[in-house]
């Protein structure tokens, strides 16, 4: 069974078995200021799973496409990529474990076809202090289901990682306690980080064994909670059984659950492959990039697998409406893109090539997603057109690299935007070129050895310190920017968001209709609103959205939901909506409206969370104001408002 096969058989099981399938949500999350990209399956879900009704109803499903920019790095081996789907269903206080763990096992090795013998699963070994018990209810559950398949299930307690490295996995053994670092969950981490009044709970996760051969040296004994290899998790699900209080953890009366698991580590599992990068959603691209270079996988690995990784990330990233640029998501695009043609030099692909490849990982999900089949043209548009912006960008770093270590006199390179050769080492002339121009580092290298350069021998390590100066200033900067919570749920996060429904209204009211929503963002100090519109906004537009969005919250305008059927809502309400989200068949639409008025003043499709009435976006003497208004990228302007 291929991955897309897997896709389908799963979100077809869990639909007979009661659930909601409810679309992907974009890439981009709404109004999550704690991250640049939908990073897990469940982030999406958050408000329902605190408590929110969801319109779809108590049980539901899909397959969500997750980006963590994060591993970029780690991309390069059989097992890491920056994208990929996460297959989920939710209990909003319906079923429990007892259902779901045998759903999952007969998913897999009935539907799927795996063998149970290389399924080995992890519980949680619980927290006397805290006065969490050991979960040895999935534990005897999973027993009850290995047994029925004549498997001998003994359970091992073992603790933490290190334990396991150290002890590793005994005969007949095949569930496995391990400490809270490892199976318990939180918004805050572990069941023990969890903030006061959030849900908390242990899981179970599911691993699929590929065998000794896959077990890299230096880690220890293999176990399941190792990173080793021969290991590879393929399903987590979580039992939010608890609720933190300042006096520790009381159960809940309807407790959630979780689940998430990789679609393409199943379909790895399916295959009995270790390499992920030989299932059916990115073979076809490793064998695109064979043809167009003429080189053999076995021998490029590492390069194939980036570029294939990095395109797929970049192509989603298009279809839902992200484009190339030095901000933000656009930024984290255009380091795939551009990090993918560098690692295509050592293909030998000099020319461009993403006009072959692109197309070929938009047929493998064209019939499953539409909206990758309603952007295709356009996704190729906007990869190729920032190859070629990259291509020209390697070409000027081509001339500064004459400047650099060429030779030429200080003077002559005085006045332009070139670097000082005399002031810094070649490692850090080489870090330059590749921070600046994104200019190969080998190509670098290669470069020197023809204009006979002898780099200093140490250049590597002065490359990878200023390397590391990087991830530093970025680690630092991040705190910063993703503050404010998972799913924003204060009241502050509210009022910003109630504000800003109120500014899309009143931008549509001032610049015209053809203003749509391609982007949110909410901290505690502010609200940040990308929209469609094809020039700068004046400072006399912006006082008038000002002024009507302040009009609007002395109305105090009651903020109030309801469920439609979303042809209904999209269609003759004419509900507002964020570009390229995809409804299940109905939606939840917020209405601010104001007493005795026939029409409300906003009419969107929204999730929430907001405010009851408008006016309480004026306590303390506060005043809705637009303090900045910029480009985002093409097309798509930018503006950040506060309320002080």
């Amino acid at each position: 069974m291929n991955a897309q096969e897997i896709r389908r058989k799963y979100l077809e099981f869990f639909k007979t078995r009661g659930h909601s399938v409810i679309p992907r949500a974009l890439l981009v999350p709404y109004n999550d200021p704690t991250t640049l990209f939908t990073g897990s399956g469940m982030q999406p879900l958050v408000p329902y799973l605190l408590g929110e009704p969801h319109q779809d109803g108590t049980r539901l499903t899909n397959s969500q496409t997750v980006l963590r920019a994060m591993d970029i790095e780690d991309i390069g081996d059989d097992r890491h990529t920056t994208f990929f789907e996460m297959l989920g269903n939710w209990s909003l206080g319906d079923y429990t474990k007892e259902e779901q763990i045998p759903w999952f096992f007969e998913f897999l090795v009935d539907v799927v076809g795996l063998n149970p013998e290389n399924l080995y699963v992890t519980c949680f070994i619980g927290d006397e202090a805290a006065g969490v018990p050991r979960d040895d209810t999935a534990a005897k559950i999973w027993q009850e289901l290995f047994e029925a398949k004549g498997i001998e299930a003994k359970i091992a307690a073992i603790g933490s990682q290190a334990d396991g490295d150290k002890r590793g996995v005994k005969p007949g053994e095949r569930i496995f306690f391990y400490d809270d670092k490892e199976n318990g969950w939180s918004r805050g981490g572990g069941i023990l980080n969890a903030p006061v009044g959030d849900p908390c709970g242990p899981d179970s996760e599911v691993f699929y064994d590929f065998g000794e051969a896959a077990h890299k040296s230096g880690y220890g004994k293999a176990h399941p909670a190792s990173d080793s290899g021969r290991f590879v998790e393929i399903g987590n699900q979580v039992f939010m059984e608890y609720k933190r209080t300042e006096n520790g953890f009381e159960k809940l009366e309807k407790p959630n659950i979780d689940f998430g698991g990789g679609l393409e580590r199943i379909a790895q599992a399916a295959i009995d492959s270790s390499d992920m990068f030989k299932i059916s959603l990115l073979w076809p691209v490793i064998e695109k990039l064979e043809e167009i270079s003429a080189k053999k996988y076995d021998n490029h690995r590492e390069s194939m697998q980036v570029i294939a990784d990095h395109l797929r990330a970049a192509t989603f990233l298009a279809v839902d409406g992200v484009t190339p640029s030095n901000k933000e998501q656009g930024y984290v695009m255009r380091r795939l893109l551009r990090r993918a043609i560098r690692f295509a030099f050592e293909l030998g692909i000099e020319q461009n090539f993403l006009q072959d490849v692109v197309p070929t990982i938009t047929a493998l999900y064209k019939d499953d997603y539409p909206e990758v089949a309603e952007h295709d043209e356009k996704v190729i548009e906007t990869l190729v057109k920032e190859e070629k912006v990259f291509r020209q960008t390697l070409r000027k770093g081509l001339k500064e690299f004459s400047k650099l270590f060429g030779s030429v006199t200080l003077s002559e390179v005085e006045g332009s935007r070139s670097f000082d050769k005399l002031k810094m080492t070649h490692g850090e002339a080489i870090f330059t070129l590749y921070d600046t121009y994104g200019f190969p580092v080998e190509l670098s290298a290669e470069e020197a050895f023809k204009q006979n350069i002898e780099l200093d021998e140490n250049w590597r390590e002065q490359f990878e310190a200023k390397m590391k100066e990087q991830r530093e200033r970025s680690q630092t900067a991040s705190k910063g920017t993703f503050k404010g919570g998972l799913g924003g749920q204060q009241l502050i996060h509210k009022k910003y968001h109630t504000a800003t429904h109120l500014m899309y209204q009143a931008l549509r009211e001032v610049l015209g209709d053809h203003v749509v929503q391609r982007g949110s963002n909410i901290t505690e100090e502010r609200l940040r609103f990308d929209f469609s519109h094809p020039e700068k906004v004046t400072r006399k537009q912006l006082d008038k959205v000002e002024e009507i969005v302040n009009e609007q919250i002395a109305q105090d305008l009651k903020v109030s939901w309801a469920e439609y059927p979303t042809k209904e809502a999209t269609g003759p309400l004419g509900a507002l909506g964020q570009f390229g989200d995809r409804y299940g068949e109905t939606v939840k639409v917020y209405k601010m409206i104001a007493d005795g008025a026939e029409k409300p003043f906003s009419f969107e499709i929204c999730g929430g969370p907001h405010v009851d009435h408008t006016l309480q976006l004026f306590e303390d003497g506060k005043k809705f104001k637009i303090i900045k208004e910029e480009a985002s990228s093409a097309g798509i302007r930018r503006i950040k408002a506060v309320l002080s």
